[in-house]
Parts: C-alpha cells; sequence; structure tokens
C-alpha cells in the first residue's frame, strides 16, 4: 500500500448536473490521462462514487499524488464560472462519511483543499476545506 499523507479535497469546476462519465472522457481524451484525477467523486445527490482504487495513483495535485487520496464533489463554481461552494447538503454528509472512513484508515493524513498545495494557484475546492474538516473526529 502507498504511504498517504494527504486526504485530498477538489471540486470538479463544472457545473452540479456534469456527469462523472463526461468528466472521465475529458481526462481521457483533452488531457490524455491514464488514470483519473479522483479515487472519489460524490454527486449532487451525495452518491459516492469510486473512480479509482487507492492504491492507484490518481492525477489531482501535480508532483504530490503518490501521497495522496483526491476526492472531488461535483461542482464549485457558479453560472459564470467564478469560484463558488455549490456543494449540497448531501454532499457535505457524503463528504465527512468519506473522511472519517479514509482518516481512520490513515490516521495521520492531512486533510486539505487542492489550493493549500505551494504553488497552486487555483480555487479548488471553492471554500477552505483545511480549516472545516480541522476538527473532524474519526467515528
Amino acid at each position: 500500500m502507498r504511504t498517504i499523507n494527504y486526504i485530498v479535497i477538489h471540486c470538479t469546476a463544472t457545473q452540479p448536473d456534469v456527469t462523472i462519465d463526461s468528466i472521465k472522457r475529458y481526462w481521457k481524451e483533452n488531457l490524455k490521462w491514464k488514470n483519473p484525477g479522483y479515487h472519489y467523486m460524490i454527486k449532487a445527490d451525495g452518491k459516492i462514487v469510486n473512480t479509482l482504487p487507492i492504491d492507484q495513483v490518481s492525477n489531482g495535485v501535480a508532483g504530490w499524488n503518490s501521497q495522496i487520496i483526491n476526492i472531488s464533489y461535483i461542482g464549485g463554481i457558479d453560472k459564470n464560472k467564478h469560484p463558488k461552494d455549490t456543494r449540497t447538503e448531501e454532499q457535505k454528509k457524503s463528504m465527512i462519511k468519506l473522511l472519517r472512513e479514509l482518516k481512520s484508515k490513515f490516521p495521520k493524513a492531512t486533510i486539505q483543499g487542492h489550493r493549500d498545495f505551494p504553488n497552486v494557484h487555483k480555487a479548488c475546492p471553492s471554500f477552505d476545506a483545511k480549516r472545516e474538516y480541522s476538527g473532524l473526529l474519526v467515528s
């Protein structure tokens, strides 16, 4: 198993109704990625979709992926494509559930947003994940 030092929160920077298949197609066809950008994606209805086993490396944060589990909620921008926290209550609940499960497996891992890495110039995930999940207790 990989050494996991970070559990990273992302947004897809899409509208909340975009399909996971269309996002996967974009990664493959436009970005030419072999593996998905995230291990988990959370749909607007709160459904958690595992897009890559966590023992494999995804493409969430360039230069850091070998030590990361990447999670994204679908959304993160407003109608004008500006960063906005568009998480639904269902996405928030599912995110906490998933983070608790992952923290129980990787208790030393730091939870933070994509934007919290050095030299990242993005708003992703469009909210302060580091602050929001700093007190997360594992159940």
